[in-house]
């Protein structure tokens, strides 16, 4: 480590190169948190993972955790080997990820999945019925995202919904890129019918030259053809961009407008900065053979700056939240109300923590999480109308209507590689996916590679002991 930092706290992580849990450290430098840790073997890594001493020291809540009621996997090799979930996870299951196919109609440079290259066969509508099962069984009915690959080049998804939404979830949402819906506008009505809540739109930008970046081609047109098929088959739709520095970061304000100008239709924007896989990427001309530099990484107070900074006064800081179900380092969340004139008023406001504050519940998290979801992120029409009585209060009253139709969110979550892994933020967790053969892993975890693409959860079977590969299970001291 450098001499200069001072050391905040500690945790453990992974080496990018090996996959070996190691010793880490959350160092303070120049008003920069890098998470350090050394490997024996492959050395001395360091990396940003937050800028901004002062909303660091403020943003940090200590929870009470929520380990699983009914563990799938023992601790047997320790975190994050034992995925499953263990004994030893601290977080309830917010939202699930059931990934029904891997075949995509587009080849993005950038993919969590690595989807359309040399994909399965997808699974059976008897085994999605079991996935939806286990989680009942495991958990209750959370939310559920249906995701991939691309959910939507499977002719039945249509069933899938209608299947989740008869067993009880109350909350399905797809995980999409939207060219089905963009090319077929009746598509969406027939989701609708089938019980679909919402739809997870990728949306990198406002300018094809991000989509020609991130994506591969211009897609634009498709996009907005995407989100009006949506609305008006009265499906809410949440904007997903990935942001990259130098290539859409620029974009942030543009897209939080271009969002309001289709609200409430679109419920929300939600910001993922760029992770880093060791997947092929045409942005590197192959994979990630080199540590990414701090100047290519974006940071959650990074996120939340430039929508300030981009927004022209629409938004302030003090706006934006931690938040109450995974782990504080992860991501943030601002609601807002969209009154009739533009304005955002917001709901949710930041008071900053001492590190003296009281715990939180991390079950009250979860179920808060699971709920505002499943009430904010949905179609109008799934919306009861409060009809009120009584003597008028002006904008108040205007306000608490638009509570119910008008609600915005503005949220964002940083999704973790191997370089910024920090196993107390994984245990902390979630978001979970559903592996192929019905566990539960850590979303973070199961698309966790090293440097070359060797995968820790993803395409792996499950053993007699345990869900690891052998070649992943040294820890070094």
């Amino acid at each position: 480590m450098i001499d200069s930092s001072q050391v905040l706290s500690t945790t453990e992580s992974v080496c990018p190169e090996c996959l070996a849990v190691l010793p880490a450290e959350r160092a303070l430098r120049d008003d920069v948190v890098y998470l350090c840790k050394t490997c024996p073997e492959h050395g001395v890594f360091e990396t940003a993972v937050w800028r901004g001493a002062d909303s660091y020291a403020g943003w940090v809540k200590p929870k009470i955790p929520a380990y699983p009621e009914r563990p799938g996997t023992a601790v047997t090799h320790g975190c994050p080997y034992d995925c499953g979930l263990c004994p030893d996870h601290r977080q309830q299951t917010c939202t699930a990820l059931l990934e029904i196919t891997q075949r995509c109609n587009l080849r993005c440079p950038v993919c969590f999945a690595d989807a359309a290259h040399q994909p399965p066969p997808d699974p059976d509508m008897a085994t999605i019925e079991g996935w939806y099962r286990m989680l009942l069984a495991s958990n209750g009915p959370c939310n559920v995202q249906l995701s991939g690959g691309e959910p939507t080049v499977r002719r039945d998804l249509p069933e899938i919904i209608r299947l989740g939404r008869e067993l009880g979830f109350g909350f399905i949402q797809v995980n999409t890129n939207g060219l089905r819906l963009a090319e077929d506008p009746a598509y969406a009505a027939t989701l609708r019918a089938a019980g679909l809540s919402s739809v997870f739109l990728q949306f990198d930008g406002t300018e094809d030259v991000i989509y020609e970046a991130l994506r591969g081609r211009p897609l634009l047109t498709q996009k907005i053809a995407a989100i009006e098929a949506c609305a008006a088959n009265d499906i809410g739709v949440i904007l997903v961009p990935v942001l990259k520095p130098g290539v859409n970061d620029h974009n942030v304000g543009d897209i939080i407008r271009f969002a309001l100008r289709y609200a409430p239709a679109v419920r929300g924007v939600h910001f993922q900065p760029i992770s880093y896989f060791g997947r092929f990427d045409k942005l590197t001309a192959g994979r990630y053979p080199i540590e990414p530099a701090d100047a290519d990484r974006i940071t959650i107070p990074d996120v939340i700056r430039a929508v300030v900074a981009q927004s022209d006064g629409l938004v302030r800081q003090e706006s934006f939240a931690p938040p109450g179900c995974e782990n504080a380092l992860c991501s943030f969340h601002g609601n807002f109300v969209l009154m009739p004139d533009g304005r955002l008023i917001p709901w949710s406001k930041h008071e900053g923590q001492s590190c003296g504050c009281q715990p939180i519940s991390a079950a009250e998290g979860a179920a808060k999480a699971r709920a505002f979801v499943a009430s904010n992120w949905i179609a109008l029409g799934d919306i009861v109308p409060v009809n009120g009585s009584g003597p008028s209060l002006g904008e108040w009253d205007v306000l608490l209507q638009r509570a119910r139709t008008h609600t915005f969110f503005i949220s964002g979550m940083a999704f973790q590689d191997a370089w910024t892994l920090d196993l107390e933020r994984l245990r902390d967790c979630c978001i979970h996916t559903v592996s192929p053969d019905g566990r539960l892993i850590p979303f973070c975890a199961y698309n966790l590679t090293d440097r070359n693409g060797r995968a820790l959860y993803r395409g792996k079977v499950s053993t007699a002991e345990g869900a690891k590969d052998a070649e992943f299970l040294p820890v070094h001291e």
